[in-house]
């Protein structure tokens, strides 16, 4: 999901895409950072959703920080937009260019992974 902004609507549209995809029989622990959207009161996670709060300033144990920092180191960084729009256009063409195992294997830790009669 792109978009030009982020709030708490968009949020429970996240976790029902989540949700759906995951599937009946199936839950998930969704670790998220304490963004404001993370954690507003409004925020409805289903039922097959758990939500996981890192603790305050600690972008070293969000993995997806991995993620954003090759984006940033590749094709991010250094450049000129000529607006608002062509810098939304390259991080979409940035993000696409990533290989479809590549998000997995940068933020896969040891720890995190886990499945139950899998």
């Amino acid at each position: 999901m792109l978009t030009p902004t982020v709030g708490t609507e968009l949020m429970n549209q996240h976790l029902t895409f989540i949700s759906e995809q995951v599937g009946p029989g199936r839950h998930v622990v969704l670790i998220l950072d304490r963004a404001g959207w993370h954690v507003a009161r409004a925020l409805a996670a289903p039922s097959n959703i758990t939500l996981l709060h890192l603790p305050p300033y600690s972008p070293e144990l969000n993995p997806v920080e991995r993620v954003w920092a090759y984006l940033r180191s590749h094709y991010l960084s250094n450049r000129i937009y000529k607006n608002y729009d062509a810098l939304f256009d390259h991080c979409k063409t940035s993000w696409n260019r990533l290989e479809e195992n590549t998000p997995a294997s940068m933020t896969h830790t040891a720890w995190i992974t886990h499945e139950i009669g899998g």
